[in-house]
């Protein structure tokens, strides 16, 4: 576990230092796009962190290479230097495409290609372990096209979430922490040694993700750009590659004493090889259903980009920026750890039970924005903003005001829809300068009192 833990020091320590002069580098560059209609931010942002994101995986495989026992999975496997080979592919595309942009369909051939080198390294599928059938192996050519569709899945599902700071590396540093955790206990568990190349992965991946968040939350100072998000995906799509096609099943039954229904009751997610990793990131693929199920009964191209992401409905109904990015991570820790915990006590009744509060507990979180209080006039000074009253403020000070008539004599009018048109509009430049769900909400406000 120490050598795990110094990885993945190194990782975020490089990742971290790295993001600095990466982030001058893509402003000297002009890796800045300008702000487009779909987008949350408000002025434009540097990208390329992806860099950052790759010299820390770099050097998190060669302190790796150099460890006493996380050295010998060099040794005995050629699954680290493909993941290298296909993350340099997959980075070097997500460079090129956040500088000049790349059209969806070579992106979509380029991930293929890395997806392919490293199956021809030997990172694949070999068998499909499935309850109640056992170990059923795949041909070559069924190893590579399930390992090419899951690698690609994996890397659309994290790009197409990557819409709010901070929002991608954190719900992937979520799901590698606990691919980390069910990845260890196979190893150490049950002695499987064919687990600890997707150990290395998930600690080096969190540290990609831990080194780079504290440039990456809201308000971001730098984006990791595709060049990040589809690595990040790479190489989780990698690690759970390698757990679910590389471990021979009959191994765990020995380990449980030669019961195979005792082995599939303990290992239910190792039993899902292509399950697991959306299981892992179930969030993300969701909103990638969505997403192509939407514009696809537009009439759109499924890649083409649009403002109706998951986090772009959690802004609409009134989240905050940082209100929605950790709503995701509450979910996508809720169903990550949720299935680490059932492999292990699959048949616990508490498990069900504190997973079924923590998902009611998270259904209200999330409608929050409809159980807003209304607040009465009195106590307008004394709440936060967002739940005054519109108009409010400019009630009181028009009423403080010397041509307010009625100031003399008794309070003034009650602030409400009913204030004229004046108000209205000097209300709208406000908006302006709002940012997020409050813009938004803001703007339907006023929509709604002039209808």
């Amino acid at each position: 576990m120490r050598e795990y833990l110094l990885t993945l020091c190194v990782t975020a320590a490089v990742t971290y230092l790295l993001t600095g002069p990466v982030r001058k580098f893509a402003i000297v560059a002009g890796a800045m796009p300008q702000i487009r209609a779909r987008d949350v931010h408000r002025e434009p942002t540097p990208r390329l962190g992806g860099i950052a994101m790759f010299g820390g995986l770099c050097a998190g495989l060669l302190v790796a290479g150099t460890l006493t026992n996380i050295g010998e999975v060099f040794t005995m496997s050629d699954e680290p230097r493909a993941l290298l080979s296909g993350a340099a592919i997959i980075w070097l595309l997500g460079v090129l495409d956040d500088k000049w942009g790349v059209d969806a369909l070579i992106k979509l051939g380029g991930q293929m290609i890395a997806a392919g080198v490293m199956v021809y390294q030997g990172l694949t599928i070999l068998w499909l372990p499935i309850p109640g059938v056992g170990n059923v192996a795949v041909t070559p050519m069924q190893g590579t096209l399930l390992t090419v569709a899951l690698v690609v899945i994996t890397i659309n599902a994290v790009n197409f979430v990557d819409g709010l700071d901070g929002l991608a590396a954190g719900m992937v540093c979520i799901a590698a922490a606990a691919f980390f955790m069910h990845a260890y206990r196979v190893w150490f568990g049950y002695g499987i040694e064919g687990a600890a190349p997707a150990t290395l992965f998930a600690a080096i991946l969190m540290g990609m993700c831990l080194g780079f968040l504290p440039h990456n939350m809201h308000p971001a100072r730098i984006f990791m750009g595709d060049s990040g998000s589809m690595l990040i995906g790479l190489v989780l799509a990698a690690g759970a590659v390698s757990i679910t096609g590389q471990i021979d099943p009959d191994l765990i039954v020995y380990n449980e004493g030669g019961s195979e229904q005792s082995a599939v009751r303990g290992m239910v997610p190792l039993y899902m090889p292509l399950l697991l990793p959306l299981t892992i990131i179930a969030v993300p693929v969701a909103d990638l259903l969505l997403a192509v199920v939407r514009r696809t009964w537009k009439g759109q191209s499924p890649f083409a980009a649009d403002r109706g992401h998951l986090h772009h409905r959690l802004l609409e109904i009134g989240h905050s920026h940082s209100r929605a990015v950790l709503i995701m991570y509450f979910w996508s820790a809720l169903i990550a750890f949720g299935a680490v915990a059932f492999s292990v006590q699959a048949s616990s009744l508490v498990i069900v039970l504190v997973v079924v509060a923590l998902c009611a507990v998270g259904l209200v979180i999330l409608l929050m924005p409809r159980f807003t209080p209304h607040v009465p006039a009195w106590a307008q000074a004394l709440v936060p903003p967002r739940y005054r009253r519109p108009g409010a403020e400019n009630a009181e000070h028009a009423d403080e005001g010397p041509a307010d008539a009625g100031s003399a004599s008794g309070p003034g009018p009650e602030p409400g829809p009913s204030r004229g048109t004046a108000e209205e509009e000097s209300r709208e430049p406000a908006l302006a300068g709002l940012h997020g769900a409050t813009a938004i909400g803001g703007r339907r406000h006023g929509l709604n009192e002039r209808g």
